[in-house]
């Protein structure tokens, strides 16, 4: 396609004709010329938005868009209602492709009751693959915000599902040539399913019914950067048996591949949350079929260890995701 803003007939069928979901809440739609959208709430509720690009990935880069972007916002304690898309293409890429990432987007949304609000589509030989910004609109009552900060000492930290879960899924697509040279077939095509997981949605209502003082969705940065995250939002040490954190071995195999440390790997999909009742949270999810585990404690003080058996890792500030690692190989 050319340089530039995406034709007209082009946007009518490859992007607005995808988008059949919509919200009784949303006053303006996303359609030709229109440059906002906009959201009717109630009195006594809070919008909450949040914002994600899609830049390690290009396979179904679509669907993970949007769930990235629903995690955060469920993370909140929100529902999510709308979302608005920015989508930068290289010129290679042509309408087929466009409409495949809008289908992906669309079949994501409709499955989690989110409307396409608006966005912008644009052709421009700034990238070399494309680029997806999904900016989340949600809304939740005032009094049930739930923030990263919340955490207090003594609180409990359950982990949901598994480290590394959504980079795992991402290296099983993009390199699965690769990985076929070492490792079996049924092996990386469970780390790829892996993607059926992604969404935080289901274990953050349940958390919100049982009680939470915090809630993190583990992305960039893998639960290593997350937990850091939490600790020094909520001003609190924080205390982890490494044993405790939940991983599978496809993802232990197709991590050491590239020499991946699968705990500092992006893992939405995975939710961090602090309770003061962490096993009575665990056996709800549980009952839901979303396995998860209490992996340590808030404390006092600023130090966040990791312990493995008798030695002790002191976390850092996430640095580069280990994804990348794949690109170099």
């Amino acid at each position: 396609m050319k340089v530039g803003k995406v034709p007209e007939n082009i946007l009518k069928r490859a992007i607005l004709r995808q988008i059949h979901y919509k919200r009784p809440e949303i006053l303006l739609h996303s359609g030709v010329g229109e440059d906002c959208a906009a959201l009717e709430t109630e009195q006594g509720e809070a919008l909450v938005f949040s914002t994600d690009p899609i830049t390690g990935a290009s396979k179904g880069i679509g669907g993970l868009a949007v769930h990235i972007t629903a995690n955060d916002l469920a993370s909140s304690g929100a529902e999510p209602v709308g979302i608005l898309v920015s989508v930068l293409l290289p010129p290679a890429v042509q309408e087929p492709e466009l409409r495949q990432m809008m289908q992906e987007i669309t079949t994501e949304c409709e499955k989690l009751h989110i409307e396409v609000m608006g966005g912008h589509t644009e052709v421009t030989d700034i990238v070399n693959r494309p680029v997806i910004t999904v900016t989340g609109i949600g809304k939740v009552k005032k009094e049930k915000l739930v923030s990263t900060a919340g955490l207090k000492p003594g609180d409990e930290l359950v982990m949901t599902k598994w480290a590394g879960l959504e980079g795992t899924s991402i290296i099983a697509a993009e390199k699965e040539e690769l990985l076929s040279e070492t490792l079996p077939q049924e092996l990386i095509e469970a780390g790829r399913e892996l993607r059926q997981h992604i969404s935080v949605l289901p274990e953050a209502a349940i958390a919100m019914e049982v009680g939470v003082t915090a809630m993190h969705d583990v992305t960039e940065g893998g639960i290593f950067g997350a937990l850091w995250e939490m600790g020094a939002a909520s001003g609190v040490g924080i205390q982890v048996d490494l044993h405790r954190i939940p991983i599978r071995q496809e993802t232990i195999e197709i991590c050491e591949v590239f020499d991946i440390n699968p705990y500092q790997l992006i893992s939405s999909g995975s939710m961090l949350i602090g309770a003061v009742q962490g096993n009575l949270l665990v056996e709800k999810l549980a009952e839901a079929g979303i396995p998860a585990a209490v992996i340590g404690r808030a404390t006092e003080g600023n130090d966040r260890v990791v312990r493995n058996g008798e030695e002790c890792r002191f976390l850092e500030p996430a640095g580069s995701d280990e994804l990348y690692k794949i690109y170099q190989a």
